[in-house]
């Protein structure tokens, strides 16, 4: 039963579009961040520590993420909405475990991110969402908007709607214990890369520990237990093999999950008959890059990394073509490897036999991660 001061305050968050959804209610385990019904409209002094406080959606889409977590932490935790989200108009109330610095992350529907650092959760009463950022509320009426650059405002847009910067993504995969490949040009010049394991874990790394410019490589740092490390094929791929493409293509369109796709190797050099490079019939969309090409056994034979541009063709030749996509050679991928001085795990000479294209899926699974490129 309702009463008294509880029955104000419930009239008090209806009257204001509060929005106390599920997605943000405690589970087993409890999150260390919970959905808590009270009014951060009422004073707080900082003595108390009133760790509530408000975050509402004043844009003009979803939000469909929204990430929390204090300052001193390297990576965002959990997402804080599920599949709920927060449409526009609403909001819901939040109450951080701890006093101290908090950051907070949003991800729109329509892929903009934003980023607040360093709010002092024991004065803050709203954290605003709009088009062009996010803003923090202190008690006494004091504004801190998000900090300008990579990280700050939404990418892609400035409160002029001017652009700042790019958002790209990627993907990479496990190939040793706490080290990630992809293709460079998926993490070049970005001013903060975030990797997504495959059990939804997102890490920020630092830039690569080491890249190859004419192979198109990188090598980024992740947690040791990121994933299981993907076996290369111990000898020369064949022309008509068949073979799996698995990543994050069109990541936000099509799916936020990873994607599978099968064809065959079409010939043994890239564009102008570049070595380095191998060419499949497996479709390839932006996303994709950095993915690895695996065997019908499991095993990587190389890494996407771009896709004939039809358009420019047809206006060239006049005719579209098909299923004309490149990878990086698994030899090439292993070289690097080891001049980085890795010991990438080679499969058995015979292989494990022939597999399913839903097998080849799941071998690769938990070892491919997301990556996100904030420029």
């Amino acid at each position: 039963m309702v009463r008294g001061p509880l029955r104000l305050l419930t009239a008090l968050l209806a009257a204001a579009g509060v929005a106390l959804g599920a997605a943000c209610a405690p589970s087993a385990p409890p999150p260390p961040y919970l959905a808590a019904p009270a009014d951060p409209r009422l004073p707080v002094g900082p003595a108390a520590c009133d760790t509530r406080f408000r975050i509402a959606n004043a844009a003009s889409v979803p939000v469909i993420q929204f990430f929390f977590s204090p300052a001193s932490q390297r990576d965002w935790g959990p997402d804080q909405f599920g599949a709920q989200g927060l449409p526009p108009g609403a909001a819901v109330i939040f109450r951080a475990a701890h006093p101290g610095e908090y950051d907070f992350r949003v991800v729109m529907a329509d892929r903009r991110s934003a980023e607040l650092r360093r709010v002092n959760i024991c004065t803050v009463v709203e954290i605003t969402v709009t088009d062009t950022g996010l803003q923090a509320s202190h008690i006494g009426g004091a504004t801190v908007r998000a900090p300008r650059g990579p990280g700050g405002t939404y990418a892609g847009a400035s409160p002029r709607g001017v652009p700042l910067g790019r958002v790209s993504t990627g993907t990479g995969f496990v190939v040793a214990r706490g080290a990630v490949v992809t293709n460079l040009h998926v993490v070049e010049d970005c001013g903060r890369i975030l990797v997504r394991a495959a059990d939804g874990r997102e890490v920020a790394v630092p830039e690569p520990a080491r890249s190859d410019e004419r192979r198109d490589l990188a090598l980024l740092a992740v947690p040791a237990d990121f994933g299981p490390p993907l076996s290369f094929r111990p000898g020369p791929v064949r022309r008509g093999e068949g073979v799996v493409t698995y990543g994050f293509p069109l990541a936000g369109l099509l799916s936020s999950g990873p994607t599978l796709t099968t064809g065959e190797v079409s010939a043994l050099s890239g564009i102008g008959d570049n070595p380095s490079q191998i060419q499949i019939s497996a479709p390839v969309q932006p996303g994709s890059s950095g993915g690895p090409l695996l065997d019908r056994q499991g095993q990587v034979v190389g890494m996407v990394v771009a896709k004939l541009n039809a358009a420019r063709v047809a206006a060239r030749l006049g005719d579209i073509p098909q299923n004309v996509n490149f990878a990086v050679r698994h030899e090439e991928v292993l070289d690097f490897l080891r001049e980085s001085g890795l010991r990438p795990h080679l499969g058995p000479p015979g292989g494990h036999g022939e597999r399913s294209a839903a097998e080849v899926g799941e071998i690769a699974h938990p070892s491919t991660v997301f990556i996100r490129c904030e420029r």
